[in-house]
């Protein structure tokens, strides 16, 4: 998916701040006329695109930046206009591919660098998180590689948030199992349905536009024996009930979009619906939880026991 966005604003500041403002704004922003995309420098640095349809109005962009990150981020925004081009494609050619574990992350471009004993990822979409240079994306795929020699043959995956639809794709091309994937963000649904074309695995994986997890296709396809959600803090403390609910006996769930310090409230929340700290994943400042459900414990209301 491209879009000719004729305007830009950007900012530049170093990763955590940029993550965070780019999580606020993709909140904030309206769904149509306006793209995000995040990447990062070669000085570490991380820089936000702001792409525009039409000439925008700076001084409520700047207004929204400062509300959302400050007025430090507000005052550093830069506006140009841009000529007509495919700027996601143009965001995209200067990322290198990004290995974890056995999965490679990568761009069309760099195709020729995929090497037998790994599993491609193709990623081409930069409106919707999850290129894989992010150290939360990063963390997920390392916990994969880590989980999935554990999983049953007939393991069931369900994918929360799933952005640009990486880890549902991971999770497909590695155990050739159906998965289920959901994101809140029209936008989003419609960058990881092609990326999942791209990358061979559209019989393999069902992606639905759902907030929550309430629907009747989650507790259909349930209970799963893995379940990622790499969100933010909040969503996941409100989601930490109904998600160990759908999590099977013995399975695993992924958290992750947390910063280092956020990572104990999150682990509460977890902790209180029976669920344990199986490995905690720490990358550029951003952690990733593993999280098991004991096969001793049985579902409960509220909230699930462990015998």
């Amino acid at each position: 998916m491209t879009l000719e966005k004729s305007y830009v604003a950007r900012v530049t500041a170093e990763a955590a701040a940029i993550h965070a403002l780019d999580a606020a704004l993709s909140e904030t922003l309206p769904d149509e006329g306006v793209a995000l995309a995040a990447f990062e420098n070669p000085d570490r640095s991380w820089t936000l695109s702001l792409h525009f349809a039409g000439p925008p109005n700076e001084a409520a962009v700047r207004a929204l930046v400062a509300l959302s990150g400050g007025a430090a981020l507000a005052n550093a925004l830069r506006f140009e206009p841009l000529a007509a081009k495919d700027w996601v494609a143009a965001a995209l050619d200067g990322l290198t591919p990004v290995a974890a574990g056995r999965f490679l992350v990568h761009g069309r471009h760099h195709r020729a660098r995929l090497r037998g004993h790994r599993i491609g990822i193709e990623i081409e979409a930069a409106l919707a998180f999850g290129t894989g240079h992010h150290g939360t994306t990063r963390g997920c795929l390392t916990a994969l590689d880590g989980i999935l020699r554990r999983l049953a043959p007939g393991a069931r995956v369900l994918d929360v948030g799933t952005g640009t639809g990486v880890l549902a794709i991971a999770a497909a091309r590695a155990l050739r199992r159906p998965v289920l994937a959901s994101d809140v963000d029209g936008r989003a649904v419609a960058v990881a349905r092609q990326n999942i074309r791209n990358n061979g695995v559209a019989p393999l994986i069902d992606i639905v536009h759902a907030g929550g997890l309430q629907g009747r296709r989650f507790r259909a396809a349930g209970p799963f024996d893995l379940i990622f959600a790499n969100i933010l803090l909040g969503p996941l403390r409100l989601l930490a009930r109904p998600m160990a609910g759908l999590v099977s006996s013995g399975g695993r769930v992924v958290l992750s979009g947390l910063l280092a310090a956020q990572a104990p409230a999150a682990l509460a929340a977890y902790r209180a619906q029976g669920l344990v700290l199986e490995r905690r994943i720490l990358l550029e400042g951003w952690a990733t939880l593993v999280l098991k459900r004991p096969s001793h414990c049985r579902r409960q209301q509220r909230p699930i026991k462990c015998q």
